[in-house]
């Protein structure tokens, strides 16, 4: 499985999105859009990035009932998007739903993968916030777990734990990391993080880059270092 750097397009506007990949003059990118995106453009500016010949990660997080969610993935399998997520925490029966609703006629689909636990969460939020008492590691591994038994393709997890969930889940089982900064820069508020590479050596799959990169004073530097230190 080869490695990709995705960026988080963190941007308010479909304006601040486009003139932030201008910048890419000839570079096919991995793109993350999230909500704020999404939420503020809606779905042509999925279909605006991939007529640019863009990938996209639509990181949305669905989280509901199974039903709701499957039919949240239909809609969501029509955008030509390269990869989705949902929670974990949602249960073994809404991943199984969120993938059939996901899968096209033709058996085609997007890569489907689970949050575990955000890399803003600590063990201590976890417990007091969330009263969840057991070992944060042991939980993404648990719930890495279920989405592997529920056919999902991988989940997002800290850099951190990738590794183990190779060692758990199986080589093939995508692990998808934010939280990765530069061993120079600001953590923001990620509580769990790494270099890229670090998260390299560790065994990340995809590591999620957004600030480091786009609100550096070079876009395309920060991103070609990026690819240097977590591809290359």
């Amino acid at each position: 499985m080869g490695k990709d750097v995705i960026i988080a397009c963190d941007f308010a506007s479909k304006a601040d999105t486009l003139a932030f990949l201008d910048k890419f003059e000839n570079k096919s990118l991995y793109l993350k859009i999230g909500m704020e995106l999404f939420y503020a453009e809606g779905p042509d500016i999925v279909r605006e990035i991939k007529a640019r010949g863009h990938k996209i990660f639509l990181d949305l997080k669905l989280h509901d009932i199974p039903n709701t969610v499957k039919k949240a993935m239909n809609v969501l399998s029509r955008l030509d998007v390269d990869m989705c997520n949902l929670h974990a925490a949602g249960t073994c029966a809404m991943m199984e739903a969120a993938l059939e609703g996901l899968t096209r006629p033709d058996g085609t689909r997007p890569l489907l993968i689970a949050v575990t636990q955000l890399t803003s969460t600590s063990q201590e939020r976890m417990t007091e916030d969330l009263l969840i008492d057991q070992p944060i590691d042991k939980v993404v591994m648990h719930y890495a777990q279920n989405a592997k038994k529920s056919g999902l393709d991988g989940i997002v997890c800290s850099p951190l734990e990738a590794g183990k969930v190779h060692d758990t889940c199986g080589k093939d089982f995508i692990t998808v990391t934010p939280g990765v900064r530069f061993a120079d820069g600001d953590k923001g508020d990620q509580v769990r993080v790494m270099t890229p590479a670090e998260a390299k050596k560790i065994g990340s799959d995809y590591i999620v880059v957004g600030r480091p990169i786009t609100a550096a004073a070079d876009p395309v530097a920060a991103y070609d270092r990026c690819v240097a230190e977590f591809c290359d």
